[in-house]
């Protein structure tokens, strides 16, 4: 799979400058709509239901047919010395359909809100092993909620103009509309545009904070911050991960992207 936008490809030799004026011409570039062909109602594990908690039930042949349900992509990676083991996996309803990686030199260090720069090149070399094509892929990191409104779900989301969605464990910037601590499973409110954000009025929807998991029986489990990446519009983002976490804290084409970097990586280290 090959970048439709080469011209949004990141370039970890350019100045801080060049790189922030790219993410400003890749949000102008980000459709926040839902454009994709897919029935959301389609995505999920075939033993969840639609709030995504485990049934049983096969409710994509039942209610869909697995024929109809999308290819749906996680993406992850895992870092050995200086060298980014970058994964994607794709999934339709339960089933693998391919698996790809790349182990690719990484050129700079993680600078907050440049994530894009830094592993958006080795996640790409990764898509170019890949045969099939997604109609959804959901990142290990933030999409709309970012400083320019182009995290590396939108980033790399409209370079290979593919419908994506971030997924990240901690808030880059944002506000919650309301406090997240404590929250039941399924809960969700807005993250709201702040002063950190550019290019929205304060207050816009760009995103949420989604309790995903709870135990009962554990420590409090943080929340989620899911937002689209690209021809992905904010609450289909939500609804969709909600649907992909089966029952586990992230979605299951991520966790499976994780396990399968972590399998390559050791491989590589033996």
């Amino acid at each position: 799979m090959k970048p439709a936008r080469p011209e949004f490809v990141p370039d970890a030799s350019a100045t801080r400058e060049e790189m922030e004026a790219l993410q400003r011409d890749v949000a102008a570039d980000a459709t926040w709509s839902d454009d994709f062909d897919f029935d959301p109602g389609t995505v999920g594990s075939d033993r969840t239901t639609g709030s995504g908690v485990a049934t049983g039930q096969r409710t994509l042949s039942t209610d869909h047919g697995a024929a109809s349900a999308p290819l749906v992509a996680g993406v992850d990676q895992a870092f050995l010395d200086d060298r980014a083991v970058s994964v994607v996996v794709v999934r339709r309803g339960d089933t693998v359909v391919e698996r790809a990686h790349a182990v690719t030199d990484l050129e700079i260090p993680y600078i907050p809100g440049l994530l894009a720069f830094r592993e958006g090149g080795p996640i790409l070399a990764a898509f170019a092993e890949l045969t099939c094509e997604p109609d959804l892929v959901v990142f290990d990191g933030s999409g709309r909620i970012h400083y320019r409104q182009a995290g590396l779900a939108t980033h790399i989301g409209v370079t290979l103009d593919v419908p994506s969605v971030g997924v990240a464990k901690g808030l880059l910037c944002g506000t919650p509309e309301t406090g997240v601590d404590g929250r039941p499973e399924g809960w969700r409110t807005p993250i709201l545009a702040d002063d950190d954000v550019e290019n929205a009025a304060p207050g816009t929807k760009i995103g949420h904070a989604f309790q995903s998991r709870q135990y009962d029986s554990r420590p409090i489990v943080n929340p989620i911050y899911v937002s689209p990446g690209h021809r992905v519009r904010v609450d289909t983002a939500t609804d969709l991960v909600e649907r992909l976490c089966a029952g586990y804290k992230l979605p299951e084409p991520t966790r499976l992207a994780d396990a399968h970097a972590d399998e390559v990586k050791r491989g590589l280290s033996e």
